[in-house]
């Protein structure tokens, strides 16, 4: 569970730091430009916000209290599970490979941390 954390930790603070300082570097990601158009303020703002679930994903990783990885993994299940539902309603005309990358990345972002908060409720 610890591993997930620190995983999805490092994810985050990767993608925040990218859309927070180069948000049109990461929009031109295949998959994002999908639903033009840019809009560099969303971009920074999410970036930021994802500096933020890096934080609360790191310290429930350093802390490894019961609560605290609770809340950040349902925290990040509240973006992951509409990130996944956005994507997936949203496939028609785009790159077949493209889209399968996704939807499977997608699915991952949901399927980890939701198995890991399950095993929270057994922690001490």
């Amino acid at each position: 569970m610890r591993s997930v954390l620190v995983v999805f930790a490092a994810f985050e603070l990767v993608l925040g730091v990218w859309m927070a300082f180069l948000p049109a570097a990461f929009y031109d990601l295949p998959t994002v430009d999908w639903t033009p158009p840019y809009s560099e303020h969303l971009f920074r703002d999410l970036g930021g916000m994802k500096l933020g679930m890096a934080i609360v994903l790191g310290a429930a990783a350093i802390s490894f209290d019961r609560l605290l990885t609770k809340v950040a993994l349902a925290a990040y299940l509240a973006f992951a599970v509409t990130h996944f539902a956005f994507h997936v309603g949203h496939l028609e005309g785009d790159s077949p490979g493209w889209s399968t990358v996704l939807v499977a990345l997608t699915t991952l972002s949901v399927l980890l941390p939701l198995s890991a908060l399950i095993g929270a409720r057994r922690m001490a």
